[in-house]
């Protein structure tokens, strides 16, 4: 059993890193664009609401329980870039009012970016789960595996977050990038790649 679960824990890991599944890791990249190294607690909140929504459809779907089009989801997948994208550039738009922000901070938890992004992970876990559902074949209560997957698209992301974070701590601190420069081309970036997959 500890043998199966290291097996779909690494099966899991590897798939949010491998390049074929770049539009994960650019719709991480758009999520987190807006935040640095000190914002590490807003992170850990985005991403854990991400990973709820997430984890959530990629049981259901996996399970059976819901049917989706692979199609559908495929483009939904971009979209969700797109509008991260969006509230992006609406942020930096109001990089002049940053220090009255900080005077009346948004809330940790209960913030919008989280909800939106327990939103878009429903769409991503149905993303996840077409592959978990090509390992599984025919097996219909993956019940350890699907837990395993889970863990391992978790530590991936823990990973590909961390990377970003301290991408951007180093052009931040170390080659002086103003903070609303470096949201503005991270998110243009990623709209890029996201308009290229949405019409591709």
């Amino acid at each position: 059993m500890a043998s199966l679960f290291q097996t779909y824990l690494q099966l899991g890991f590897h798939h949010i890193l491998n390049l074929q599944a770049y539009d994960h890791i650019v719709f991480l990249l758009a999520l987190c664009a807006p935040y640095v190294l000190s914002d590490w607690r807003r992170v850990v909140a985005l991403v854990t609401s991400f990973t709820i929504g997430h984890s959530f459809t990629l049981a259901l779907a996996t399970m059976g329980v819901v049917q989706y089009s692979a199609a559908l989801i495929e483009t939904l997948i971009p979209v969700t870039i797109l509008l991260t994208c969006a509230a992006n550039m609406v942020q930096a738009g109001r990089a002049g009012r940053s220090e009255a922000r900080r005077l009346s901070p948004e809330p940790v938890v209960l913030a919008l970016p989280n909800l939106l992004a327990a939103v878009f992970g429903l769409i991503h876990g149905l993303g996840f789960s077409s592959y978990l559902r090509e390992l599984l074949g025919q097996q219909s209560r993956p019940v350890l595996e699907l837990l395993a997957f889970n863990v391992g698209v978790e530590l991936g992301q823990l990973l590909i977050v961390s990377f970003i974070l301290l991408l951007g701590f180093l052009l931040l601190r170390g080659f002086g990038v103003a903070r609303r420069d470096w949201l503005l081309v991270v998110s243009g970036a990623a709209a890029g790649i996201a308009a290229v997959l949405l019409v591709g």
